[in-house]
């Protein structure tokens, strides 16, 4: 019974490793109103896949554009690898390209046609062996706006400890 146990654990640290964060924007989620999120593939080189495995990557200051019916990630930087010559490595804010269903990629430029909607990515993850980028159409948020969700959250976090409490 005791084996059992074991292996019901293994199984699900295997699982929460096949699926990790590597990289996260904190700041898009106090920037922005999030209202939709999509999970897209990215079109990456070696060293580039090595160094976000590293956590190397930096989400800060990135946006995405739909160009061509494509979808494009701009100003992300994802630092060289360590360990290869400069001949085999990346440049670190490279365009790279998103792979997302073309019926996606329709309703997503329907959504930014909209009046003060951007495409902002949220994180990079690994599902299985796979990296994968959350993006999100999300809308600015005003200093008042930000002001009130701060309140909100911290509202929300007394009410927590409250009922800890008791």
């Amino acid at each position: 019974m005791v084996k059992g146990g074991v292996k019901k654990t293994a199984a699900a640290a295997a699982r929460a490793a096949a699926n990790r964060l590597m990289a996260d924007n904190r700041q898009a989620r106090h920037q922005y109103e999030i209202l939709e999120t999509l999970e897209t593939g990215i079109e990456l080189v070696g060293t580039e896949v090595k160094s976000i495995r590293n956590g190397k990557a930096n989400l800060r200051d990135g946006f995405c554009l739909i160009r061509n019916g494509e979808l494009q990630l701009h100003n992300v930087h994802i630092s060289p690898h360590n360990h290869s010559s400069s001949y085999f490595n990346h440049d670190p804010l490279r365009t790279k390209k998103l792979l997302a269903h073309r019926r996606e990629i329709d309703k997503l430029q329907k959504q930014l046609d909209k009046k003060g909607l951007a495409l902002i990515p949220l994180n990079i993850h690994l599902k299985g062996s796979w990296i994968k980028l959350t993006i999100g159409v999300g809308k600015g948020r005003k200093l008042h706006d930000k002001r009130a969700a701060s309140k909100e959250k911290q509202s929300k976090k007394d009410i927590q400890a409250a009922m800890a409490r008791y």
